[in-house]
């Protein structure tokens, strides 16, 4: 009986283990085109990255030089009331125009320009935004007052006809006229400004 089984187990052959098929081979143009495009998305979300940086840094600097000409350095000087829109990046500000009127200014960000009406004179200002260095409340108020003056808006006729006399001798002829005419194309202002300025005549300074 042992000698039996014995024989029948070395009768059987032994088991033959075949070799696992091999991974299937990707084509070396396809790994190519696949490390460019990993390549590719990565730059693009490094670039993303930087310029979403690049905006919050300058929002945030822009807000601190506003609130900086708000209320000067160590935060005194009258309270101004202010609304920042950052969709629009523009910043609006009520300040005083006179005892018992007041003015609107809106500063654009985005187009470099600074509005301003005041609510004593039938018109609507704009000016350039120097981008490295940005024009505080109290200067560009002062500038756009002038220009108020100097258009005979503002103040005693006597002051208002010898600042024009002086404004008319040191300007060039097409420069007054550039600053007598209204804007013509108000789509370069921003919505905050257009609704500020309404169906009021807008005018450079």
């Amino acid at each position: 009986m042992d000698s039996d089984s014995k024989e029948a187990l070395m009768e059987e052959a032994p088991p033959r283990y075949s070799a696992a098929p091999p991974p299937p081979c990707v084509p070396q143009q396809l790994r190519w085109l696949l490390g460019v495009a990993l390549a590719a998305g990565l730059g693009v979300a490094v670039v993303a990255c930087v310029l979403l940086l690049g905006l919050h840094l300058a929002e945030a600097h822009a807000e601190t030089v506003l609130r900086m000409s708000i209320g000067g350095l160590r935060g005194d000087g009258p309270a101004q009331q202010l609304t920042v829109s950052s969709r629009e990046r523009t910043g609006t500000f009520a300040v005083r125009d006179g005892l018992n009127s007041s003015a609107m200014l809106v500063y654009d960000y985005s187009k470099l320009l600074i509005s301003y009406r005041s609510w004593r004179h039938p018109a609507c200002y704009v000016t350039r935004m120097d981008r490295n260095n940005i024009q505080g409340l109290d200067a560009v108020t002062a500038a756009f007052e002038r220009r108020q003056v100097s258009a005979g808006m503002g103040g005693d006729a006597h002051h208002g006809a010898t600042s024009l006399r002086v404004t008319r001798g040191l300007l060039s002829v097409q420069a007054e006229r550039a600053l007598s005419e209204p804007l013509g194309d108000r789509s370069l202002l921003s919505t905050a400004a257009n609704v500020l300025c309404s169906v009021l005549p807008v005018y450079w300074a």
